[in-house]
Parts: C-alpha cells; sequence; structure tokens
C-alpha cells in the first residue's frame, strides 16, 4: 500500500541532495547493498538469538503482554509494512505523548525536564516499563528490526521508517528520505548530537539518500555502537 502525498510547503534542498548518484549504477548499488543487509542480519541473528531469547522472556516477566510490539510504519516509495521491536511500553498505552513530541519537534518547540534541561521528546515517559528503559538506553529493542531487514522491507542502515501521523509536517524535500529503505541505523543516528532541528534531521536523511553506498553502509554500522554508548537512549 502506498500512501498519498500531503500537501506541505517546499523548502530549500540542502546542497548535500543535490549530489550525483553514487558510482555504481543504482541498481548494482541497491544489489551490492541488499547483499550486505542479508548477510549482517543473518550473521547478528544467529549471534544474537540467546540474547533475543533473553529479552523476551525479561519483557514478559516484568509486565503483561507480547514480548514484540508491532506498528505500521512508511518504507522506500512511502509505501506501508510493519515494523516490529521489542515491547518496552506497558501493554495498550497510547500514542498521545508520541505524537505530541513530534509536534514538539517539528515545530521546534522545546520543554523544560526534571533536570532543566530544554528538549523536544521527554526521557521520562510513564508508558515505558523497567526492562523497557533499559532495552531503548542500549538500543536493544530495534533487535527485531533484523527480521524486517531480511524479508526485504528494511536495511541495517537508513531513515528511520517514519509513522504516518508525522507526513502532515513534512515539507515536499523531506519526501525524498523514502527513496531508499528505513534502516535499524543512519546517518542521523549517529551524528544527531550536532542537529538541533527537524529540517536538521531530515537533510541528514536526505544526503543518506542521496549518495547511499555499500561502503557508507559499512563506516555508518562501525560508527553506531560508539554512537549507542555516547548517546544512550537517543535511538
Amino acid at each position: 500500500m502506498r500512501l498519498g502525498h500531503v500537501s506541505s510547503p517546499d523548502g530549500p534542498l540542502h546542497a548535500a541532495a543535490e549530489r550525483g548518484p553514487p558510482p555504481l549504477s543504482q541498481t548494482m548499488n541497491y544489489a551490492c547493498k541488499r547483499a550486505l543487509d542479508v548477510v549482517c542480519a543473518a550473521i547478528a541473528l544467529a549471534a544474537l538469538s540467546p540474547l533475543l531469547l533473553l529479552i523476551a522472556l525479561l519483557i514478559k516477566l516484568d509486565s503483561p503482554g507480547p514480548a514484540l510490539f508491532k506498528q505500521r510504519r512508511i518504507g522506500r516509495g512511502e509505501r506501508l509494512f510493519t515494523m516490529i521491536k521489542f515491547r518496552t511500553m506497558y501493554d495498550g498505552a497510547d500514542d498521545r505523548l508520541h505524537r505530541e513530541s513530534v509536534h514538539r519537534t517539528a515545530n521546534g518547540i522545546r520543554t523544560e525536564t526534571s533536570d532543566g534541561k530544554l528538549a523536544f521528546k521527554s526521557l521520562e515517559d510513564p508508558r515505558i516499563t523497567r526492562v523497557g528503559k533499559v532495552l531503548r538506553a542500549w538500543s536493544l529493542d530495534e533487535l527485531p528490526q533484523l527480521f524486517n531487514t531480511l524479508r526485504g522491507e528494511m536495511s541495517v542502515v537508513g531513515p528511520r521508517p517514519a509513522l504516518e501521523y508525522e507526513l502532515p509536517y513534512y515539507k515536499t524535500w523531506h519526501r525524498r528520505r523514502f527513496e531508499v529503505l528505513p534502516g535499524i541505523t543512519g546517518l542521523w543516528q549517529v551524528k544527531r548530537k550536532d542537529q538541533e532541528t527537524f529540517d536538521d534531521m531530515m537533510r541528514l536523511d536526505v544526503e543518506y539518500a542521496q549518495s547511499c553506498s555499500v561502503w557508507n553502509d559499512i563506516k555508518l554500522i562501525a560508527m553506531t555502537i560508539p554512537a549507542i554508548v555516547r548517546e544512550r537512549g537517543v535511538f
């Protein structure tokens, strides 16, 4: 299923979005990227299977409900798919707080946290379980998306898959992020410390979409673990 366009005002294209295609042909580039995704996802799932089972057990022991959380997301070509994560919230929690954080981020509205810092997203979400806080701090809740990667719905590296209620905030040039598969990690995730606005995030996503290559993916995968350690809980 492909989503229809939502009208939004144009924004200036970032210089990175105007770069030419990667050295390899687009077809060859996507084929190589897909091969890297399959190899990385298969190896990671095999190596991490005991950890995945342990996490699932801890989630079930910590609070009632399924171990996995499924949600409709927007992928390449603005097609809908079902993304899976480990459940980090109490079963049945609504999305009101996240919708509010999307609104604040898109409109540049920061709120004050209990420690006096200004942030778009609250880190004190009452919906998050005890185990969920640990999983989010180390981005372990994202690991089931390796299955999405094997199915070809996601890539190891790419823009994070968007939610349908984010689209009304998109400018026309933002939608160029949908030219590639969404990823588990990406350029914004490893550089987000230096990004201040919604447009900053989108510029990085568009930059990646316009210059993605296997070599860039390998570098971003290598940069992801240090970024998780440095900026725990922001992926």
